[in-house]
């Protein structure tokens, strides 16, 4: 129902809050109760002096009876609907819901919001708790420090007579024992406390480099003008080894651009050639460089977001670009349905693939993803492998027979509970 075919029920509804009858409204602004009740029930169409009369009569401005809802709501409604588990709300009356009860509206989607809002800060701390080294370490020193601090509690309040020499060395160790834990769990408190701060990104190089190319939004003139990966400025990347990884990626940036210059790749795309398979074909460069190539872009060279994603052969992300929406472990245990990790399954084989993405928020995505060796040193040495993936937003629906997969971001929290490649329960799914 549209919008501006709901001021009856709106109308209705102040009625009622009005606590007036039909027929005192409709007298008091000279109409037949018959023909209000028309009205009421969205069967006549209403404005002009009679709207403001029953607008005056009901004590509220004109405006709150044909505007209705913000579209935000009714957006947030529907997202509130789609990402219902184990509930299939009624969306062909979700205007008429919030026209009605705008209070209750407003409450569902302010929960909505908030769940969502929970839901992205579990699965942070949950990838951050299974792979964050320093983290993992402080962890494992305070539950090992408290299991040991237990076992020798246990031995003197279960042993009847022990000799002094012995109490005199259990009690020594729980003395030690209880030192080294204060002085792990304080550690472990303040890493806490400094990491909240959003410019903290220490403890592992790639959050750095990845940190460094989002500020340069993953574009470097220095290199597309002619000059080398060397004229780069590394200063602002504090760690030694985040900036040996950081001058790792930007030599293939170099070597990319090289093989596919900034200007070329764009006269091709004004030309309205975006499929990176034709571009690789007209440049006679392999289709990773075009994926890298797409994803270095300047703002405004694409109509739509571009985000991209490097791994090795055994799953681990080696870089990562990320794009409104898309939502991918940094450290292991993401879904094994991306086109990402299916392409170690099919060397040198391109993959295109529409992605609707579960989790707190459905999103589409259109990846194209390619799989290829590393350089071979010797006679007899198995091929390294890597993938790449390029994920761009999706604005309109599936058309055709374009491939469809759901992915999630990873199972621990997946709302696809019959998935065959599922590895451990949803923690966010009630029903597991």
């Amino acid at each position: 129902m549209l919008r501006d075919t709901l001021t009856g029920s709106r109308i209705r509804e102040r009625r009622q809050i009005a606590g007036l009858r039909q027929a005192q409204l409709a007298r008091q602004v000279g109409i037949s109760a018959s023909y209000l009740n028309l009205i009421e029930h969205n069967r006549r169409r209403i404005g002009g002096k009679l709207l403001v009369d029953i607008a005056a009569a009901l004590t509220v401005e004109p405006s709150v009876l044909t505007q209705g809802i913000e579209a935000t709501l009714i957006s947030a409604l529907r997202e509130a609907a789609a990402d219902a588990v184990g509930q299939k709300a009624e969306v062909d009356g979700l205007e008429e819901f919030a026209s009605r009860f705008p209070g209750w509206a407003g409450v569902l989607a302010q929960m909505h919001s908030r769940v969502v809002s929970l839901e992205r800060t579990i699965e942070t701390l949950s990838d951050r708790l299974t792979h964050d080294p320093h983290l993992a370490a402080s962890m494992h020193e305070v539950l090992s420090t408290a299991a040991a601090i237990r076992s020798t509690a246990a031995i003197l309040a279960e042993t009847q007579e022990i000799e002094p020499e012995w109490q005199d060395r259990f009690h020594r160790n729980l003395h030690q024992d209880a030192e080294r834990l204060a002085d792990s769990s304080k550690s472990l408190v303040a890493y806490l406390d400094d990491s909240e701060g959003a410019e903290d990104r220490r403890g592992v190089p790639l959050e750095d480099v990845e940190a460094f190319f989002d500020r340069h939004d993953h574009h470097f003139p220095e290199i597309e003008s002619g000059g080398g990966s060397a004229d780069v400025n590394l200063n602002e990347i504090d760690s030694s080894a985040a900036r040996k990884v950081a001058r790792d990626i930007l030599d293939v940036y170099e070597s990319d651009a090289r093989l596919l210059p900034l200007d070329a790749l764009k006269g091709a795309l004004d030309r309205g050639v975006t499929d990176p398979l034709l571009l690789a074909t007209e440049y006679s460069v392999d289709i990773a460089t075009v994926l890298r190539r797409l994803a270095a872009l300047p703002k405004g060279y694409l109509s739509r977001p571009t985000g991209l994603v490097i791994c090795d052969a055994s799953g681990s992300i080696l870089f990562s670009k990320s794009v409104p929406g898309f939502a991918m472990p940094r450290f292991g245990e993401a879904c094994p349905l991306w086109p990402l990790f299916q392409a170690l399954n099919r060397p040198l084989v391109p993959i295109r693939k529409r992605i609707v993405q579960l989790g707190r928020t459905a999103a589409e995505f259109d990846c194209y993803a390619y799989a290829w060796p590393q350089s071979i040193s010797g006679y007899d040495d198995a091929p390294v492998y890597r993938s790449v993936m390029l994920v761009r937003s999706v604005e309109e629906s599936p058309q055709g027979s374009q491939a469809v997969a759901h992915v999630g971001p990873s199972c621990r929290v997946c709302p696809n509970k019959d998935c065959e490649s599922r590895r451990e329960p949803s923690i966010l799914s009630e029903g597991f």
